[in-house]
């Protein structure tokens, strides 16, 4: 990829518009199923940050997406959010390669681009409910996504875990209902391991001589399994298997399961804390 599909935007900037929104929030309607009732009762809205150590103007969205996950934000008018930050790798030629940057968030992000018929690749991105997006340091535009983004029902899983003998990877099984009726387009239920608390000094980049905080970082993202012409209250089951890296610790992580479908719209998200043992 050169350089010129990408770009690394500060506060201001904005690629959403009305249309596109307008456009991206009807498609969801075609996969879920959801009564008014069942709206009053909806779940957390998915916001989803890509972002990148290398990029000078993403630590501001950092924390604005840090504090959105710790609920500083909440109120009346702001639904409850679950937030996940992928960095990406594409800034890493920079002079500073960040540590949790993957090519798997890049081209994540690059089918969201595809999906939402955008131009250019930039930093700091924040992606609402899989429908629509803004940049991801401007907190009055972020803060009107979340408002606006449709909302459904959110899955009731239970979770268990299992590390393995060796510690080198961890087995979740869950076993719940999506709660929205899905029709024979289908939807894929995906599984994100989370870490926060994340401090690294920057010794070179265009954040040179910063600490960087980071919180919500995606280590890790596996697909539990694909359904289709399902009533919203059928139970479904499945598991997955993450690979562990050298410095994990429990305490520090979290997990997320989202429905999402091929056009890549979220209609659904549950957050899990990790048990400390």
């Amino acid at each position: 990829m050169g350089r010129g599909l990408f770009a690394c935007f500060g506060k201001g900037h904005s690629s959403s518009s009305p249309a596109s929104r307008e456009k991206r929030t009807s498609a969801v309607a075609s996969t879920a199923d959801v009564s008014a009732e069942e709206q009053r009762k909806s779940g957390p809205v998915l916001v989803e940050l890509f972002s990148s150590q290398g990029c000078a103007t993403s630590p501001v969205a950092e924390l604005l997406c840090s504090r959105l996950g710790r609920g500083d934000f909440n109120g009346s008018d702001v639904p409850p959010v679950v937030v996940l930050a992928y960095h990406v790798d594409y800034w890493d030629y920079m002079g500073w390669k960040d540590p949790y940057g993957s090519s798997q968030w890049t081209v994540r992000q690059k089918n969201y681009i595809e999906a939402l018929r955008l131009d250019t690749m930039f930093t700091p991105q924040v992606v609402v409910q899989g429908s629509v997006h803004c940049v991801g340091n401007d907190e009055n535009d972020l803060l009107t996504c979340i408002k606006q983004a449709p909302r459904y029902a959110g899955p009731t899983f239970q979770a268990t875990f299992e590390r393995s003998a060796s510690s080198d990877s961890l087995q979740v099984s869950l076993t719940g209902a999506l709660r929205t009726k899905v029709d024979g387009n289908g939807v894929n239920v995906m599984v994100a391991l989370y870490e926060s608390g994340l401090v690294t000094d920057c010794p070179s980049g265009e954040n040179k001589g910063r600490v960087l905080s980071n919180d919500y970082v995606v280590r890790r993202l596996e697909k539990l399994c694909t359904v289709k012409d399902i009533t919203a209250k059928k139970t479904i089951s499945g598991t997955v298997t993450f690979p562990l890296w050298e410095s994990f610790n429990a305490t520090k992580c979290g997990m997320v399961v989202f429905i999402q479908s091929s056009s890549h719209q979220i209609f659904s998200s549950q957050k899990f804390q990790l048990p400390e043992n």
